[in-house]
């Protein structure tokens, strides 16, 4: 597994996690936006990967512009939900892309 695939996983999971109601957004009001800092981060390394490995990098771009709007409440967490699954979908097709090429040689 590529590291942009290891890093789409862990942002996409994490970006799945700060969408659940009132789970996600109590986190980040109680830690001052600072979630939204380090997601920005993953996020611009998860993309650079990802054009490093030739690989999709439409859900890291999502992520970019989550993280800078994701502090208003409501469409925050709509797109977190947004941006969470566009990166696990990614993931798992690259997974399984991957896969079906080693199985190939």
């Amino acid at each position: 597994m590529k590291n942009s695939t290891l890093f789409k996983w862990i942002t996409g999971g994490l970006e799945a996690f700060w969408g659940i109601p009132l789970i996600g957004g109590t986190l980040i009001l109680s830690l001052a936006w600072t979630p939204l800092f380090f997601m920005l981060i993953l996020h611009i390394v998860t993309l650079i990967l990802s054009i490093r490995d030739n690989r999709k990098y439409h859900g890291s771009i999502m992520g970019i512009i989550t993280s800078c709007l994701a502090w208003i409440p409501i469409l925050g967490m709509i797109l977190h939900i947004i941006t969470g699954v566009l990166l696990l979908v990614d993931a798992y097709q690259t997974q399984k892309n991957d896969a079906n090429v080693v199985e190939e040689i």
